[in-house]
């Protein structure tokens, strides 16, 4: 595993150019990262930079280290594709040309996904302002590669679906969801999920039986923009419906309490 420094000048702007970028892909690692496989099953990774050189830097380096990566250079762009790309980690620079990394990291809390800040702030002040707002980890630039793989390999472990006593195969009468794996099987054959419908029944299934409310499924899935848009609850539960339930007009699994929320009975 390389060892490669991203470094600073006395600016703070980092100096990387073509060959330098090219020279943080480790070459062809023959092990595979713990928490990921060289198969179809990655973990989502959002990398929050205004440094399109660094970003993409990172971007090359955690894609050959088989990450799904996507990138936002703004604070903005970022809540957007929280919103939409559904990553199980994020990794935020605080120095974003529109919005303060702060400001994004309160936003994107509303979930339960890991945070790293990665920035040039370092004194302690400003870490335990992002610590108390909700950051998981902090590194400060210049940074080492194989630091920034090993907290991400922790932040992966922490997360709420790879706690010991959370059951990774959730299985009913008529299908079978496996969290690990990222798919769901009814009759013996798997069933198409769009990225939305997974996220929001990835948030149901981890919390069986208990009642989530729409507020919270709106933040966690959508964003904290989104609040208030019930109509889009109603419209993917009723394409998780119709992809799960025997009798989507009488749903046995997915229910929903009116004007309080929604919840997953595995025992139904």
């Amino acid at each position: 595993m390389c060892a490669v420094r991203v470094t600073l000048n006395a600016t703070g702007t980092p100096r990387l150019s073509a060959p330098d970028i090219l020279n943080l892909v480790p070459h062809q690692p023959t092990t595979t990262p713990p928490g990921n496989s060289s198969g179809p099953i990655t973990t989502r990774l959002l990398v929050v930079d205004d440094d399109r050189a660094l970003a993409r830097a990172l971007e090359i380096n955690l894609r050959a280290y088989h990450y799904e990566v996507s990138v936002a250079h703004t604070g903005r762009a970022a809540l957007d594709q929280f919103a939409h790309f559904h990553p199980q980690v994020v990794i935020l620079d605080l120095g974003l040309p529109d919005l303060d990394g702060l400001e994004v990291l309160a936003g994107i809390r509303y979930g339960e996904v890991p945070v790293i800040v990665l920035s040039a702030r370092s004194t302690s002040v400003e870490k335990v302002a992002a610590l108390d707002a909700g950051a998981d980890d902090y590194i400060t630039k210049p940074f080492a590669m194989d630091e920034l793989l090993a907290r991400l390999r922790v932040a992966i472990r922490r997360r709420p679906s790879a706690d010991r006593g959370s059951p990774t195969v959730i299985t009913t009468p008529d299908f079978v969801i496996d969290l690990a794996a990222r798919r769901v099987l009814r009759e013996q054959q798997e069933v198409h999920l769009t990225p939305t419908e997974w996220a929001m029944l990835e948030l149901l299934v981890q919390r069986p039986g208990q009642l989530i409310s729409g507020a919270q499924l709106l933040a966690e899935v959508w964003g904290p923009s989104y609040a208030g848009q019930t109509n889009y609850l109603r419209v993917y539960m009723a394409q998780l419906r119709r992809k799960l339930e025997p009798n989507p007009a009488q749903p046995r699994y997915l229910i929903t309490a009116p004007g309080a929320g929604y919840r997953f009975d595995p025992a139904a």
